[in-house]
């Protein structure tokens, strides 16, 4: 089914229509996402991932069916970072609780564009330039090896971001919110609000993450099918697990060694194939076991606050 137009067409319908619902039915009026609601949703979009899942297997096999729920499981837990980042950006803007949904719509829309880009173009890199998955390995062990090193929680400086001092000095910005909107007019011209500010800085933080977690999925599997949708469930759940996580991320301290270490072993797994070959379900148990372990340490060994 992967390889008929019509699937591509039917699934990126889907998806939009995924979308439309959640904007225009469920979050219609602008409101502040609770704990509760938030946690309904997250269910609700784990439930509905897993079971195209389950359609993956019965219709391409168990192979296909493991490689996409690792590289599910993988997107999902290198999201964890990105929530964190999103928090700092919109406590630094001093954005209201009932715009961030918003901004987070759209910020995973365009997220959802600029990673199908990202995975075409590996894709097609990988597979015409075989010695390119070794600089792949040696990339995500790097990576690995750095975040492991780097402090657990991610600094951020608006003021000194390229993207953010470009907008400053070619976009006349408002001082101030103007309700939801990203653009308003005032005497005949049109002015960009602080809310566009902080969608632009999502969507170049997104692609900032989609460095290391795109990479992590096509050294999982090559399969273009299994990598495209399975980042797309894993970012169609992303704002629901922002608004559950929002006041749950700092308990989970070490997480971010448990990402380090999922990116260094896949890595390895990858540097290794040909001499010690992992298979795809022991795989899938080593990250589902560092993701549990990591998130178990860090509630029997919780952080000292200063």
């Amino acid at each position: 089914m992967e390889n008929s137009p019509l699937f591509w067409i039917a699934f990126n319908a889907f998806v939009v229509v995924l979308l439309l619902v959640d904007l225009l039915v469920f979050n219609r009026k602008a409101h502040e996402i609770k704990l509760r609601e938030a946690l309904g949703w997250s269910v609700f979009w784990v439930l509905l991932s897993l079971s195209f899942n389950v359609a993956v297997y019965f219709t391409m096999g168990k192979q296909q069916a493991l490689e996409w729920l690792t590289g599910y499981l993988v997107e999902k837990a290198l999201s964890v970072d990105n929530l964190f980042v999103f928090l700092l950006i919109f406590n630094y803007f001093k954005v209201p609780g009932q715009y961030q949904h918003r901004i987070l719509f759209w910020g995973v829309l365009g997220a959802l564009v600029l990673r199908a880009v990202f995975i075409l173009v590996g894709g097609a890199l990988l597979a015409k330039f075989h010695f390119l998955v070794y600089l792949l390995g040696a990339f995500l062990v790097y990576t690995g090896v750095k975040m492991g090193l780097s402090g657990d929680e991610p600094e951020i400086d608006p003021e000194n971001n390229p993207v953010v001092r470009f907008l400053s000095r070619h976009l006349p910005i408002t001082r101030n919110l103007e309700g939801g909107k990203f653009f308003v007019k005032k005497e005949g011209l049109r002015f960009a609000t602080p809310l566009f500010v902080v969608l632009v800085m999502v969507e170049t933080t997104d692609v900032v993450f989609a460095a290391d977690s795109i990479p992590a999925i096509l050294a999982i599997t090559r399969d273009t099918f299994v990598v495209y949708t399975s980042n797309v469930f894993a970012l169609l759940g992303l704002r629901a697990m922002y608004f559950a996580l929002a006041s749950l991320m700092r308990l989970f301290h070490y997480l971010h060694l448990g990402l380090a270490l999922i990116l260094v072993f896949i890595g390895s797994k990858i540097l290794l194939e040909h001499v010690f070959p992992i298979p795809m379900p022991i795989a899938l148990g080593v990250v589902g076991g560092i993701l549990v372990l990591s998130v178990l340490a860090s509630l029997v060994w919780p952080k000292k606050q200063p």
